[in-house]
């Protein structure tokens, strides 16, 4: 599988050892940025990152800031794009299956590396179940006018 991956500096660590769990799984990654620890606004690498993912370009994105919450907001402006913050495996594993959700989004104040491992571990395992879930998704789309 192919990953859009992207953080603003206080996702910035974090972001690193993602990217360690996302190649020890074997799927590759295009990392959006930031590549360190300077201030950056989260909307700016958010939005490509959605944009990407959106446009077809990468099954899935995972983004990371400070609570994951502000990239979320931002990935959920672009059309097609089904974002969430996801702290704990349960709400990983449901994210993809109920949701479809195709962009991850993480917080680095929130969750530690180990806990972080396990979370994208259980996104990336999970696929969407479709039957009933489909419906509302279709839901969801014609809100979005898609």
């Amino acid at each position: 599988m192919r990953i859009a991956i992207g953080c603003d500096h206080a996702g910035f660590a974090l972001k690193q050892a993602v990217i360690g769990v996302l190649s020890d799984l074997g799927h590759g990654h295009e990392d959006y940025g930031c590549f360190d620890t300077q201030s950056v606004d989260y909307p700016d690498v958010g939005l490509p990152v959605a944009e990407a993912v959106s446009q077809g370009k990468f099954e899935c994105g995972i983004l990371i800031c400070s609570t994951g919450i502000g990239m979320a907001i931002v990935a959920n402006k672009v059309r097609g794009v089904r974002a969430t913050v996801c702290q704990d495996t349960f709400s990983a594993r449901r994210a993809r299956e109920h949701n479809d959700v195709n962009v991850l989004c993480l917080g680095e104040w929130v969750i530690g590396q180990g806990l972080a491992r396990e979370v994208v571990t259980a996104y990336l395992g999970s696929e969407f179940a479709g039957g009933r879930h489909s419906r509302r998704l279709e839901k969801i789309r014609n809100v979005e006018g898609c």
